[in-house]
């Protein structure tokens, strides 16, 4: 069924920006977690898709790396919409030259704030991120599917 991202948007502000993500592992298994995400465009590409934030290290990322694709789903209720595309990485392991590593905290920010995020200091809030090595992760939105 035909869906879009302005539906993508609404169950996402309707669900706290909470959806799941899947990617493909070597072995071809399905490796998927929940994160919190929202639409947003890629600051390099300007394509619109999905961002959230992911820490750094984790193995989702090296999978993103590897294969290069995603597939987040958002449902509230019996509604839901997926969002299928390529994966860009943009953090203090994954440098862009189309991007200017001191915009990494108010990328960051803005990632968290398109996926429903609010924070009451938003300098602690720079300094874990910096800690953690936290990466923006962007979902290309190459085809939107969904019940509606």
């Amino acid at each position: 069924m035909a869906a879009d991202l302005e539906l993508v948007r609404t169950l996402s502000l309707r669900e706290n920006g909470l959806a799941t993500v899947a990617t493909v592992r070597a072995d071809g298994t399905v490796h998927s977690s929940v994160v919190n995400a929202g639409v947003i465009e890629d600051p390099v590409t300007k394509a619109l898709g999905i961002g959230f934030v992911a820490m750094g290290g984790v193995k989702k990322l090296d999978l993103f790396r590897r294969a290069g694709h995603a597939t987040i789903t958002f449902r509230r209720d019996w509604e839901w919409a997926a969002v299928q595309g390529t994966t860009h990485l943009i953090g203090p392991d994954d440098p862009d030259p189309g991007f200017d590593p001191a915009g990494l905290p108010r990328l960051l920010r803005d990632v968290f704030i398109a996926a429903t995020g609010t924070h009451d200091d938003w300098d602690e809030y720079d300094r874990v991120m910096a800690a953690e090595r936290r990466v923006a992760v962007f979902v290309t939105a190459n085809r939107v599917t969904g019940n509606r």
